[in-house]
């Protein structure tokens, strides 16, 4: 074989050597594995939908330490007269652990006392409240725990309202992940735990003074947006964190993990990297009975369908049901608001609600003008019962 023989034929190996290379299917990413979390008891899940997207002894019931706080600032905040001012109850701000500093005689709001729970995490804090919102403590623990069932947290007990070791009290990952999604829809609530300092006034006489938050994810990644740090020897380190990036939102939970700021980090990154969207498909028939037009039914729409994230690809899992009256009666115009399209998460949490609106406008029918003796019982019938 000459050379020109051998270059001809190397050239024409490596060419189908080319083809082939771009050819060949792309390698297939295998499914990126959960990482490995220090913590006796974690979760990861959706603020939107509640579905779980890690696992670790979610259901069992663990102290929770301070966490406990979320339970207790939510019920301050949900029982009004925030910046009302009244002087603490100097036995119940006498408690060992975290504190923010109340000394009797000293004059707080509720307000205060929230940013106090939260951000230094005071016991002191948790008590005072306790007795202004419900005149005990054993008073607010049953408020407590009946606000714990309303949410549909099944395995939990609060035996204390800030989170000292008491017997009994405590509380699944599972169950605190719930809590932090339902505080996180109190305003008020979400603007606090977010926050990494604060000052605020209370005292006798009142003065301002700064209260920093246990929380140090906050200054570590700016899409964490919360919520409530944690500690006691029997529970160990606890945190109950949420994230949020590119309009979606997780909540992570871990309860007795030495590890727990780099856990949480860790676990966002997994989660999100799994992150799609899924328009959530309407009805086939979106119709109400109506009368007194020319139709039957009239028609109802929804101005954009509901988007949900897709975790890894699964599908969410929801329940969908329509509110509406029982029938409409003509006239109705177009756009008019007469209903609601109500998705629920399978334990009944809701999810969304979107408004239904009239399709079309759905005139009266027209009655025919009446003549003669008929048109005579109109013009009577007018005359005596006014229409």
């Amino acid at each position: 074989m000459n050379i020109r023989r051998m270059l001809r034929s190397t050239a024409a190996v490596a060419a189908l050597l080319l083809v082939l290379c771009l050819c060949a299917p792309a390698p297939v990413r295998a499914e990126e594995a959960p990482p490995a979390v220090s913590a006796k008891a974690a979760v990861l899940m959706d603020a939107q939908t509640g579905q779980l997207l890690f696992a670790q002894n979610p259901d069992e019931k663990r102290p929770m330490a301070s966490t406990t706080k979320i339970m207790t600032v939510l019920l301050t905040l949900e029982s009004g007269g925030l910046d009302d001012s009244f002087v603490v109850d100097s036995e119940a701000i006498r408690v060992e652990g975290s504190s923010m500093g109340l000394k009797e005689g000293d004059v707080v709001t509720k307000r205060v006392l929230c940013a106090g729970m939260l951000l230094p995490s005071g016991n002191d804090a948790a008590n005072a409240a306790a007795v202004a919102v419900a005149g005990s403590i054993p008073a607010f623990l049953e408020r407590m725990n009946a606000r714990a069932a309303g949410i549909g947290m099944t395995r939990t007990c609060f035996a204390s309202p800030s989170g000292l070791d008491a017997a009994g009290h405590g509380a699944s990952a599972h169950d605190m992940a719930l809590l932090a999604r339902e505080a996180l829809r109190n305003p008020d609530f979400a603007e606090l735990c977010r926050q990494p300092k604060m000052t605020v006034s209370f005292g006798s006489p009142p003065y301002p003074r700064t209260l920093y938050n246990t929380n140090k994810l906050l200054t570590r990644d700016s899409s964490i947006i919360g919520v409530k740090t944690g500690f006691t020897d029997a529970a160990g380190r606890c945190l109950v964190s949420a994230c949020e990036r590119k309009g979606r939102r997780l909540i992570c939970v871990t309860l007795f993990d030495r590890n727990d700021w780099a856990d949480h980090l860790a676990l966002y990154d997994y989660g999100f990297a799994g992150a799609s969207d899924f328009t959530v498909p309407l009805p086939d028939s979106l119709e109400i009975p109506a009368e007194g037009g020319a139709e039957s039914v009239i028609s109802l729409r929804v101005r954009a369908p509901l988007t949900l994230t897709a975790w890894k690809n699964v599908q969410p899992v929801y329940i969908e049901s329509i509110i509406t009256p029982p029938f409409l009666t003509a006239p109705v115009a177009e756009g008019t608001a007469v209903g609601a399209l109500v998705y629920r998460a399978e334990n009944g949490m809701e999810i969304a609600r979107l408004q239904l609106f009239s399709a079309s406008d759905y005139p009266c029918e027209k009655v025919p003008e009446a003549h003669g003796f008929s048109a005579f019982l109109q013009r009577l019938r007018r005359r005596i019962f006014g229409r």
